[in-house]
């Protein structure tokens, strides 16, 4: 008996808010989605709660829950995850805080990303961040683009950190950590300017017209998270697909195949399609795979809503699309982890659509926000949805 396979496939950020530049309409009512309207017309809608109450409207949050994790119970910090994804083991009492390389203008956070540095120039600027800021108590690693890793040996474990995302066009020194243990870690902030001005990559950056990465940003900390594996919690073998440690990090807590495809930037230069044909080859030796795309939250943060129609409708295409053609007798659900609105350029923990294709269909004949909550699926909470996938 052929054993079911089950797909998540699922658009960063595609939630958003009606928008006047859109006539009124959602990006997801707007963008042209036929494959993801299909999976709506031809299954089961409804919308999923996947930040619990009092918890941050992080990605890290939202996907651990849309694996089927609850994040009240499993979640230490985004750092950890980060860590994992690159081989980087904590160790008892160890925290791993995201290092983001940001810019700062006029005092303020310009850019949470130093303009979409590339992950050559990264390296290069934390290889120089960790010669005169490591210590025996503090260690740098790099990551790709301009998602980086502090580790410490517990410096910095109560401060309150804020992602840099969350205040675009705010004074830096504003948003600085607070609370218990946090001058730590605002002295490495402030002392990274230093390095990182005059740099060689940034004085090229800077004469190519591009944002020099000016400091960096620590935020999102936390000590290695124990998880029951996927398998054991659900009965079937599992994969990852995805562009950004974050999720890759997950992935292996869970205990499940990280699978790499070229190309994969976690940006709107993706390989969307590779995604897509690595998934589907991914189901020969797994029962369920996980495809998660970053194009449409990086659109939503950089408040730019032609890039974020455009990343929808290539994930409608060249993801959904290329799935849905050669796995249409599979269980597949389509939906965002969270919204990342275009107006507030962060995330909300605002309930997310989601559609079930493989469990029977209800009226709803398109993807998207509105048309969702008239599921019959109601309101749901995240944790739950890989559950209701397996069982109907």
């Amino acid at each position: 008996m052929t054993r079911t396979k089950y797909i998540i496939l699922l658009g960063d950020g595609m939630a958003d808010v009606p928008l006047p530049e859109l006539g009124g309409k959602t990006p997801l009512e707007y963008a042209n989605i036929p494959n993801m309207d299909y999976i709506a017309k031809h299954g089961r809608c409804g919308l999923a709660k996947t930040v619990p109450n009092g918890m941050p409207a992080g990605s890290d949050i939202a996907n651990m829950s849309v694996l089927g994790y609850a994040p009240e119970k499993y979640y230490t910090g985004r750092g950890p995850l980060e860590a994992a994804s690159m081989g980087v083991t904590l160790a008892q009492g160890e925290i791993a805080f995201r290092c983001n390389l940001i810019t700062v203008a006029d005092g303020a956070i310009a850019d949470y990303s130093a303009g979409h540095i590339t992950s050559e120039e990264a390296a290069e600027l934390i290889a120089s961040i960790d010669e005169v800021l490591s210590s025996d108590r503090v260690r740098f690693h790099a990551g790709i683009s301009y998602r980086h890793l502090m580790v410490t040996d517990g410096i910095g474990a109560s401060a309150v950190c804020t992602p840099p995302h969350d205040v675009l066009g705010e004074p830096m020194e504003t948003y600085m950590p607070e609370g218990e243990d946090c001058e730590a870690v605002s002295d490495l902030i402030r002392r990274s300017a230093a390095v990182l001005e005059g740099h060689r990559v940034n004085v090229e950056r800077i004469r190519a017209g591009k944002n020099p990465a000016t400091h960096i940003w620590l935020w999102g900390q936390g000590g290695a998270p124990s998880f029951p594996s996927f398998e054991e919690m659900f009965g079937i073998t599992g994969s990852m697909i995805s562009a950004v440690d974050l999720l890759k990090g997950l992935a292996i807590y869970a205990g499940m195949d990280v699978i790499e495809v070229p190309g994969a930037t976690g940006y709107l230069d993706t390989n969307y399609a590779g995604k897509a044909d690595y998934a589907v080859k991914a189901l020969e030796d797994h029962d369920f795979v996980y495809v998660h795309v970053e194009a449409p939250d990086e659109a939503g943060h950089e408040g730019d809503v032609g890039a974020k129609v455009q990343a929808i409708e290539d994930f409608d295409e060249k993801v959904v699309g290329r799935v849905l053609d050669r796995c249409s007798d599979s269980v597949i659900m389509v939906l965002p982890d969270h919204p990342t609105p275009i107006p507030l350029r962060t995330h909300t923990a605002d309930p997310v659509p989601f559609a079930i294709q493989g469990h029977g269909a209800d009226s709803v004949s398109q993807f998207d926000e509105r048309s969702a909550a008239e599921g019959s699926y109601g309101l749901r909470v995240g944790s739950d949805l890989v559950r209701m996938m397996i069982e109907g």
